[in-house]
């Protein structure tokens, strides 16, 4: 049922099947990955640590999750190249796109807090909620950098 209407999506929009496949489970992981930095990161922000230092811990261990998940679900037939190499390959993609969410995270957290502020949501819960919605924006925006360069880089021994 779920294979017929992945191919069935595949074909109505001109994809592989297969990738489309890749990219479903791919994006399953992030939100599993997702689990992992938001939950970090609040537990982190309740002890008082800074939301940039915050968010670039938690999104770390993301990177771990999501490596394990990623090697052993999403790409199980990417075999060719040793746990190692791929490990450091994912990482570097990934700490990539660190370069890419910090900035957003750093410089968009201050309006991110206006804008919650002027709907009325004051104090640490407002806070919260703005800390929370920048990292929301920075990890869909990292989500497709991921993805394709990890596809064609890390996971490049796949057909």
């Amino acid at each position: 049922m779920v294979a017929t209407t992945v191919e069935t999506m595949a074909g109505r929009f001109g994809m592989n099947p297969r990738e489309l496949k890749r990219f479903i489970k791919f994006a399953v992981v992030g939100v599993i990955g997702a689990v992992v930095d938001f939950g970090s990161l609040n537990i982190m922000l309740a002890l008082g640590i800074a939301t940039s230092t915050a968010s670039t811990i938690s999104f770390i261990l993301a990177i771990c999750s999501n490596f394990i998940w990623n090697r052993y679900w999403t790409y199980p037939d990417s075999r060719s190249k040793s746990l190692r190499r791929q490990f450091v390959q994912f990482l570097l993609v990934n700490l990539s796109g660190l370069l890419i969410r910090y900035p957003i995270v750093h410089f968009g957290e201050a309006p991110m807090a206006s804008l919650v502020h002027s709907v009325g949501i004051m104090g640490e819960l407002g806070d919260r909620l703005a800390a929370n919605l920048i990292v929301a924006v920075s990890v869909g925006i990292v989500m497709f950098w991921n993805f394709f360069v990890n596809r064609y880089w890390t996971y490049s021994d796949v057909e």
